[in-house]
């Protein structure tokens, strides 16, 4: 039986364990998964000049020595994984052509999928000829690349729900530049009295008494830990993004409602007003008290169903 199963590759940049998801939902189906997240590899510069250099040479596009190295060590970490049915990456930007073509030249389909845009990363538009199927999760990019449209999965569900809750609103972040909407959302939901939680990952200081700064970053089973602490969850995309992020399929696992500064939501499948609220002026947040207190609208188990992880990964390897 174990003679069979397919070899499945999957290489990915899993900074915060969203990607072991998928190869525990493959290994579930029975195919043997190698997965090779190249974020846990460390690298130390041997001395500043070296450091220093880097800094140059990878802001000039020339190179970068982080990079060299994480692509030397998943050449060292597959070489004796051979016979490889599917090889599946996930931000295949930081690794080279040729370690890309070498890879493949060991696989009998390759797969990328993208769940950033690529104008974030424009260097991804420099490899997509390189792979048999290309995934995104960006409408745009899909209709420019002619890329197959990929949302993310939800990684967990609860079959009940919660009649208490600590806070009222949820949401954890980087500081990036979304923090000034993110601010300003929290500012009107302190301002609302609506008892919210904001966390924002930075080594900076803050005085205001709707934000919590946190310098050390969360495990995801911490983050889930905090988001069933809260009725609603709030998602903030980033600037030129339409894609989905996992805070929209965490609300929908968990069943909680979202806010959300995404427009794009409303041509979804499982979008529903009465569960997810869109703010359209951030410098005019008005919530209407109908959202904030009605209950959370189950979603068809038919729609629910293949945004699953475990459904979710079937495109990844036919």
């Amino acid at each position: 039986m174990h003679e069979d199963r397919q070899n499945i590759l999957l290489i990915t940049f899993d900074n915060w364990g969203y990607n072991q998801y998928i190869a525990d939902a493959l290994e579930k189906k029975s195919y043997k998964v190698k997965h090779v997240n190249f974020h846990s590899f460390e690298y130390t510069y041997p001395d500043f000049t070296h450091k220093a250099f880097n800094f140059f040479t990878k802001n000039l596009g020339i190179i970068n020595l982080k990079h060299i190295h994480y692509n030397e060590i998943i050449m060292d970490e597959i070489k004796d994984f051979d016979n490889i049915d599917t090889a599946i990456y996930i931000k295949a930007d930081f690794l080279s052509k040729q370690t890309i073509e070498n890879i493949n030249q060991k696989a009998k389909k390759s797969v990328l999928l993208i769940n950033d845009s690529i104008s974030r990363y424009p260097n991804t538009k420099n490899i997509l000829s390189l792979f048999d199927k290309v995934f995104s999760f960006e409408k745009k990019d899909c209709e420019k690349f002619g890329l197959i449209f990929k949302p993310n999965f939800i990684y967990k569900t609860v079959d009940k729900v919660s009649n208490h809750y600590k806070y009222k609103v949820f949401n954890i972040s980087s500081y990036d530049k979304r923090f000034p909407i993110i601010k300003k959302i929290a500012k009107a939901l302190y301002d609302l009295k609506i008892k919210s939680r904001i966390i924002i990952f930075s080594s900076k200081e803050n005085n205001e008494p709707y934000l919590e700064f946190s310098k050390c970053t969360y495990s995801i089973d911490e983050i889930f830990a905090l988001l069933e602490e809260s009725e609603i969850m709030l998602d903030v995309n980033r600037n030129q993004q339409e894609g989905l992020s996992f805070r929209v399929f965490e609300s929908l696992g968990l069943k909680k409602k979202l806010i959300t500064t995404n427009p794009d939501i409303v041509n979804y499948d499982f979008y529903n007003p009465e569960n997810i609220f869109v703010i359209e002026d951030i410098d005019n947040i008005q919530i209407p008290q109908s959202f904030l207190k009605t209950p959370y609208k189950d979603i068809p188990k038919e729609i629910l169903d293949k945004y699953l992880v475990e459904n979710w990964v079937d495109d990844l390897v036919k």
